[in-house]
């Protein structure tokens, strides 16, 4: 509109329109006493107001103040006038979410995955607190820059504060990322936000959501139909990736995941996103790695020197400073080379034992012969793993008839160099097990066999059960066996 200016704040200067909407426009903006301080400014013009996006605004305004997150757009200040309400936000020079997508068509797995560990993050805090956001879309979603980009959710207008209990009947959000329950029942609760994030992951892995479609009505009709998400072949995806994009785009919000179920899946892994704590765990975990290593308990330093592995690579991916990015380099490196070492002199001393005669059981029991006829606790390589979600069943799984009295399953990790899996396998298994038992292929659940049910490598891991390492090609991965011992 010619002659057309932007409103007038006294502290600060408008500058460049960034995007506007129903009720408001965004402003890129100056303050006046701070060139330097940029922000962008929500401009809600007042007349054109109703109730409902009132009580809206006063709820986005009521949920930002309160909270405080890396991966929240953060509400500096608000302030009104006649005509306008402002909301001062934080500014995020990398645009939003959609127009990162469109402008490289579909994002690898590795960069959908550590955006999707940022949103988990944001929701994670917003969940404890009981606040649901009711309408994430990529358009909702910025970004800190383009160069380095830190994911940020923004526009709280339809959140709410809800209980896992409660229930909602007013249709909120936009189509294409609404759950079906919001428009076939219109009856819903916290949990559209998973569909709503299940439907986002689908965009950026595959260029579009699943109910893309070219009118209104068949939108409607993708949305109220009853038959299952289908995902693309191409591009291939991880397991994991496909198992949760399975469990988040499920109609039925009963059968959908959980909340729970998705902070926890190994795709998310929240445990190991790059953040500000990585660091710090894996200096920690170094420290008593170097400790375990002086003392000569190879296996355990080995064990943990692969522990700290996993939060390093995190830890770099979030560093930003050039220099320091590149000594921390140089010093996983040489980690990784003395973790390398240790696998070999583990490796050779469970070959010595088992050509002692010690059996393989023992070995997996984790009770190692000592000189004197005792025995000494195994190191933590060494030991049975808690039961997990895959390994869940173990316990009543049926044995073997030729399994010994007091034998049972646990699952195990052995850590080996990538390729290298059938001379560990068979060094680990040449004695205890009867002849005839196939070793099964790594990667790939081989039902049917007595002896070994299962084995996966670290980028997979064991299926649904939370538990994620790190893959170094050419230098360590873990392998994870469904073992009787």
């Amino acid at each position: 509109m010619a002659g057309w200016a932007p409103p007038q704040l006294e502290d600060f200067i408008l500058t460049e329109r960034l995007g506007s909407g129903t009720y408001a426009t965004v402003f890129k903006a100056y303050r006046k006493k701070n060139a330097r301080e940029v922000v962008a400014i929500k401009c809600v013009s007042k007349k054109n107001l109703n109730k409902a996006s009132v009580e809206n605004l006063l709820t986005e305004i009521e949920i930002l103040k309160t909270v405080r997150h890396p991966h929240i757009v953060e509400l500096k200040d608000f302030q009104w006038d006649k005509e306008y309400i402002y909301l001062i936000m934080e500014f995020c020079a990398g645009g939003d979410l959609s127009r990162f997508i469109h402008a490289r068509r579909i994002l690898p797995e590795k960069v959908a995955r550590i955006f999707l560990q940022q949103l988990a993050c944001a929701l994670k805090f917003l969940h404890d607190k009981n606040i649901s956001h009711l309408d994430l879309k990529p358009q909702n979603i910025l970004l800190s820059s383009l160069d380095k980009p830190h994911l940020k959710l923004a526009d709280f207008g339809f959140a709410q504060h809800m209980s896992p209990r409660d229930e909602k009947h007013v249709l909120r959000g936009s189509p294409l990322y609404m759950a079906p329950e919001m428009v076939c029942s219109r009856q819903y609760d916290a949990r559209v936000d998973l569909w709503s994030v299940g439907v986002i992951l689908y965009e950026t892995l595959f260029g579009q959501p699943p109910f893309a479609s070219k009118s209104f009505l068949e939108l409607e009709e993708k949305i109220r139909s009853n038959q299952p998400i289908e995902l693309p072949s191409r591009p291939r995806l991880s397991l994991e990736c496909r198992d949760l994009l399975q469990g988040l785009l499920k109609r039925d919000p009963k059968q959908r995941l959980s909340f729970q179920a998705f902070f926890t899946h190994p795709f998310v892994d929240m445990e190991h996103m790059p953040s500000a704590r990585s660091l710090d765990k894996a200096t920690s975990l170094v420290s008593e790695a170097v400790k375990k290593d002086q003392e000569g308990e190879a296996a355990a330093a080995l064990s943990l020197y692969s522990s700290a592995l996993e939060y390093f690579v995190p830890a770099l991916q979030y560093e930003t400073e050039a220099h320091r990015k590149e000594a921390l380099r140089s010093k996983v490196n040489e980690y990784v080379s003395r973790a390398e070492q240790l696998k070999a002199l583990v490796a050779s001393s469970n070959r010595a034992l088992l050509e002692q005669g010690c059996p393989a059981r023992e070995i997996l029991k984790g009770r190692l012969p000592e000189p004197g006829g005792g025995a000494r606790e195994a190191p933590l390589l060494c030991r049975p793993q808690p039961p997990h979600a895959s390994a869940g069943a173990n316990s009543e799984r049926a044995l073997p008839k030729w399994c010994p009295a007091g034998a049972r399953w646990a699952t195990t990790p052995i850590i080996l160099s990538q390729g290298g899996w059938k001379g560990c396998f068979s060094l680990w298994l040449e004695r205890g097990w009867p002849a005839g038992d196939a070793a099964p292929q790594p990667r790939y659940p081989s039902s049917g066999r007595a002896a070994c049910s299962a084995v996966y490598t670290v980028i997979e891991g064991p299926p649904n059960s939370g538990v994620s390492a790190v893959s170094f090609p050419d230098k360590l991965s873990i392998f994870w066996f469904d073992l009787i011992f």
